[in-house]
């Protein structure tokens, strides 16, 4: 298999193209980020523009999706998140009120802080973006999957985070049947083997809550191996923002209080086909009065 990143002679599908593919009616908008031949048929492999999901397919399949439609594509899906957003702000809002009892005490946030490390750099600034709007305190790394399992406790050792997330892409390699062979998943090893580093270095799912997959990964071997959250019960598709929603609501659930798994996984874009998880504590606190200094 001949790999290349800058392009193949006598094709029209570059490196950083935005393309859907026809045998799945354009379901999903893909990034084109490598291009390489197999057995002299030109291939790429995709990155979803959303969605978490890795895959190859032939150039042939492949359609460039125009400036237009991927800008209104972007559009819906900024219109979906804003409105989960917008949510995230009235919850909170009633959460206190109900607290307190009382609508004219000024109270501050100190909400659970996130170490997220994605093996998308584009995906990872969405969501540090995401996390700004929400008041969620986020450091991100942009790190390939494969060394998620080396880097992760060094980066949990600096920045000792409340909540970690593990992410980036993952798909089942196509035609596998076999559901709970480690070997059917493109990236899901690497998930596992992070996630059990990062328990080796604290073992208490409360004091380090974890969410670690993306689309289709083995979510069974993820909890086994220490999260608090994986994806994917169903092996469906998971968005770019799911992990985002998981970790706000952990991390603005009183710190007395056990996280709501219907609510959490509520709060996501892809729901319970896609997301789940264990009863895990919350890792806010709530201040009062606010100081006016």
């Amino acid at each position: 298999m001949e790999k290349t990143r800058r392009g193949l002679a006598g094709v029209d599908i570059a490196i950083g193209d935005i393309v859907g593919r026809k045998s799945y009616n354009k379901d999903i908008y893909f990034k084109v980020v490598e291009l390489f031949e197999r057995d002299k048929v030109p291939y790429a492999i995709l990155r979803g523009l959303d969605i978490r999901l890795v895959s190859d397919a032939p150039v042939d399949d492949l359609e460039k999706i125009s400036p237009a439609e991927v800008a209104e594509y972007w559009r819906k899906v900024m219109k979906s998140s804003g409105e989960l957003v917008k949510r995230c702000f009235e919850r909170r809002e009633a959460e206190h009120i109900r607290s307190l009892n009382r609508t004219d005490v000024k109270t501050f946030d100190v909400p659970g802080r996130v170490l997220h490390i994605d093996g998308d750099g584009d995906y990872l600034d969405l969501c540090i973006t995401t996390y700004k709007q929400l008041g969620v305190p986020a450091d991100g790394y942009h790190i390939p999957e494969e060394r998620q399992p080396k880097e992760v406790v060094l980066l949990l050792q600096k920045h000792r985070p409340d909540l970690l997330v593990l992410t980036g892409h993952d798909a089942l390699v196509k035609g596998a049947s076999d559901f709970r062979d480690m070997k059917n998943y493109r990236s899901s090893a690497y998930f596992v083997e992070a996630v059990r580093a990062a328990r080796q270095w604290e073992k208490n799912r409360d004091d380090l809550v974890i969410f670690a997959g993306a689309c289709q990964s083995y979510y069974e071997a993820i909890l086994e191996a220490g999260a608090n959250f994986a994806s994917s019960p169903e092996r469906v598709l998971i968005h770019a923002f799911d992990p985002v929603f998981i970790v706000e609501k952990v991390a603005y659930t009183p710190v007395s209080k056990a996280v709501a798994l219907k609510s959490v996984i509520e709060s996501t874009i892809t729901g319970y086909p896609g997301i789940g998880g264990l009863d895990t504590q919350g890792k806010y606190r709530m201040g009062a009065p606010k100081s006016a200094y």
